[in-house]
Order: structure tokens, then sequence, then C-alpha cells
């Protein structure tokens, strides 16, 4: 009789759904999968900011997406891992507490929005980490007339954010606070896209300012400069549970699961980490949590399990960007390709076909999942080849 290993999977996100339904399809009949995660609902992040103006997206439940596949499905809290037991100790929603052994554990818990780093964010700002917070952002817009709202953070969350509140809240003035210009990472041509673009909805950009506290009516930037608001959504800074580092796994200074190429941990090799929560080395740096890198190390993890129970050669995972898809509210949309580096091409999208393209490549996961229970998902399919950029190609 095969003897059956245990894999559990700490994250039914983006990669950790994936890792899931791709470890129990590749070694289907040699491995039970546990799937952890504290809510029943699959939250899509990446609209969140839709979620926080009001919009409603269809609703998907985990226990409906993994039905049929024999993975087991525990709702509840990861709180700690025993490396030496090879356990994972879960405290559930209905307030008990179980212990999961594991022979492979997938880490995949994701990250949130560091809210610890300025006073008041935590109690006075509203943050995209959960549909909860999400909805209750849109319940405070859907009340204020006249008025003045903050988006703390100019990266391509804070962008969207801003643009999807301005477009669908005309009477809301909105300002975009950073300490660095916005979309400072892409081409010329497209950053001016998006400047102009932001300029159409109404958003005020005040690019070079540190906002040192948040308060109930405002934030106090660096220098003392008081900003009046009705209210604020904090984007800025990541932040990853202290899960693996208090468990004794070699984290780094994020408190992200070191890997080595085969996104195993270097400290403990039983463990695949993927996702935002894994520290993942490439020819051109460590990779940064986004969704477009995170589902292909969550298929190349499940591809590796099987392999390995299958007696073959693990696999090195590689991977390089392509592209910065950044939406502009409801009606319009632009995209930087870019090298594997996440370097700016000359090469954007903008208007109606960025729209078109953004939804095909940015939208719902579930028809990747639905797919994945049918057929063994590779890296390959979902990941470009990573390297550095061939600054002869500029």
């Amino acid at each position: 009789m095969t003897d059956i290993k245990q894999v559990v999977v700490i994250g039914a996100g983006y990669t950790g759904m994936l890792a899931a339904l791709g470890a129990a399809k590749r070694a289907k009949g040699q491995v039970h999968v546990t799937l952890v995660n504290p809510w029943e609902r699959f939250t899509e992040r990446l609209r969140m900011h839709q979620v926080a103006t009001g919009q409603q997206l269809a609703e998907h439940l985990i226990p409906d997406i993994v039905a049929g596949t024999g993975i087991d499905f525990v709702q509840g809290w990861a709180t700690g891992i025993d490396t030496a037991a090879r356990t994972v100790a879960v405290s559930t929603v209905d307030g008990g507490k179980v212990s999961i052994g594991y022979d492979t554990l997938v880490y995949a818990i994701g990250s949130t929005t560091d809210t610890s780093r300025v006073p008041g964010v935590a109690e006075h700002a509203f943050t995209l980490n959960s549909p909860q917070s999400a909805q209750d952002m849109a319940a405070h817009l859907a009340h204020q007339g006249n008025s003045e709202f903050l988006v703390c953070g100019a990266g391509l969350t804070g962008i969207e954010a801003a643009t999807e509140i301005a477009e669908s809240h005309p009477n809301v003035r909105v300002t975009l606070l950073s300490q660095g210009e916005p979309a400072a990472m892409m081409g010329t041509k497209a950053r001016a896209y998006l400047m102009a673009a932001l300029d159409r909805l109404g958003v005020t950009v005040r690019a070079g300012v540190s906002v040192t506290k948040v308060m109930p009516g405002g934030v106090e930037l660096e220098g003392g400069e008081f900003v009046a608001a009705d209210g604020c959504l904090w984007t800025t800074g990541v932040r990853v549970a202290p899960l693996a580092t208090e468990s004794r796994i070699a984290t780094d200074e994020h408190g992200r699961i070191i890997t080595d190429a085969m996104l195993r941990s270097v400290s403990h090799p039983e463990i695949y980490a993927v996702g935002d929560a894994a520290a993942i080395r490439q020819a051109y740096g460590v990779i940064h949590g986004t969704c477009q890198s995170g589902i292909p190390t969550a298929a190349h993890a499940a591809e590796n399990i099987a392999r390995q129970l299958q007696g073959k050669q693990l696999k090195p995972f590689r991977f390089g960007y392509l592209h910065q898809p950044v939406s502009l509210g409801r009606k319009d949309a632009v995209i930087q390709f870019t090298y594997g580096d996440d370097t700016p091409r000359r090469w954007y999208l903008t208007g109606r076909a960025a729209i078109f393209y953004k939804e095909t490549v940015s939208s719902s996961p579930i028809k990747t999942y639905k797919l994945a229970k049918r057929l063994a998902i590779s890296s390959r399919m979902l990941a470009t080849t990573g390297g550095r950029r061939n600054k002869s190609t500029a």
C-alpha cells in the first residue's frame, strides 16, 4: 500500500489555493492535502480597491473551490509551527485548537499593509487588508457629501485606489500623499499618461512628503503641517506575520522565509514558501510580492512536491516580470511592459486596449483554479523566464 504523505498548506489566498490544488492534482494518490485559512470566503486581494468603493464582487467559497479534489479545508489561524515534530497548531473559528501533522508544509500566509510604523494608522486609517476593512471604507464613502479623502502611498495599490475613489465618488476630493513620485518605476510616456489620468479625475498629488501621524481629522506631515481630511486610506509599507520567525525558520529582515532555488526553506527543506511570505532570490534580486510572481511560485512548489514524491530531480524556479498593469478607475488603465528585472521597456498600452489587456491577465483566478483541478498547471504556463535586463536592447 502506498504511503500517503501529508501536505499542509497555510493560507488560501492566490498562492496557497493554487499550491493546494496543484499538489492534490499532481501527486494524486500519493498525498493528502489540508488547507488552512481563517476565512471561508476566498479573498481577491487585487480587487479590494473596488470593494472599498462599494462595488460588489462575485462571492467564492473555499470549500466550493476545492470540492472534488480530496483537499480538507480547516478554517482557522495557524498559531505555531513545531518544526521538530512537524506539526502546525491551529486555532479554529469555533474556539477549538487542533494540531495538524505534515510531511511537507507550504507556507503561503501572504502579507498585509503595515499599520504599526506610523502612530495612529491602526486606529484611524482604512486599509485594504481584508474584505471587512474594505467594506468599512465603502460604508464611510457612501455617507460622505462634499469631503476630503487622503490616500497615503503612491505605489500601484495607492494609485488604483485613488482613481477608483475619484471616479466612483466625484463629490469626494482625493489627495494622494507620497514620499516618492507616483509610478516612478514606469517609463516616461506611460507615467505621463498615468499622471494625466490622475489630473483628469481630479486627484491632487503631493509627492515628497512624509506622514508622521494619523489622526481622526487628518494627518500630520514631517515638519508639522496638518492636512485635514474626512478619511484616510493607508497603502504604504508591507508586513509579514511573525509565524515563521517565531518558529525558528530562517527568515529575512521582513519576516519572509528565505528559500533555496527550489522554493524550499534554507533551514527546513521540508517547508516550501511561496508568494509574499517568501524571500525568493533571482539573478536580478529578491522577487517583490505581486500576484504576477506569486502564482507561478505556487505552481512550481506543487510541481516540485510531486517530483520529489516520484523520485525525480527538483527543478529550480526562474521568473522574470512581464508588465505593470494599473487600473485608472473602471474606464481607463495603463500597462507598462518590462524587462525580466521589472525595469520598463519602451512599450506600453493605454485606454481601451489597456483595459482589455488588464482584464485578460488580471481577471479573477477562479478560472485558473478550475483548470488546475483538471490539469497539472506548470509554472512555465504562468511565468516568464527570469534574467537580467539586456541593456543593449533598451
